[in-house]
């Protein structure tokens, strides 16, 4: 499977579930054509912190770079959600020519018995940079939006508390 969108209409990362046991989504909406995948909520923060670095460092150099405002996305995920496949590696470029950011996402390979098991996938797509700062808001507010951490260990802690290492073991 390769999808290649030239132009993306919508471009968010989502959750389901409830902190703590949240799956993290990427959608790509292109006209009628919606893709969904999932990854990890390391790759998605990864991402958004690359790419505030990579815009941020567009406009220092490009200080009269055109940049259109967009609000940030907080609608939920498209329904239905249908993961298209799992995000194993994460590509970003900058494109001179149309002035946007391509960001490339490939599918994770999981090889069993020296055979593939699912089929490659990858997925090619084009961002403005209000599109980019648009989607890094959205997706560091969902990251932080886990489980707070305790104070002594950095642990995050559950619902029903947790056992502290730094405390003993005593539930905090």
């Amino acid at each position: 499977m390769s999808f290649t969108f030239s132009a993306v209409d919508r471009f968010i990362a989502g959750t389901v579930g409830v902190p703590g046991e949240r799956q993290f989504f990427l959608q790509v909406r292109s006209g009628t054509r919606l893709i969904c995948a999932s990854l990890e909520k390391a790759q998605v923060s990864t991402l958004a912190e690359r790419l505030k670095i990579m815009t941020q460092q567009i406009l220092k150099q490009n200080p009269l770079q055109f940049v259109a405002q967009k609000t940030i996305d907080d609608q939920p995920l498209e329904q239905p959600i249908e993961n298209d496949f799992d995000i194993g590696a994460i590509s970003i470029s900058w494109n001179e020519e149309n002035a946007k950011i391509c960001v490339e996402l490939f599918s994770r390979q999981d090889f069993i018995a020296n055979e593939i098991e699912e089929e490659n996938a990858e997925l090619t797509f084009n961002l403005d940079i209000g599109q980019v700062q648009s989607f890094v808001q959205r997706a560091l507010q969902l990251v932080n939006a886990g489980r707070l951490p305790c104070p002594f260990c950095a642990i995050p802690i559950d619902p029903h508390g947790h056992l502290c290492p730094r405390a003993n073991g005593y539930r905090r």
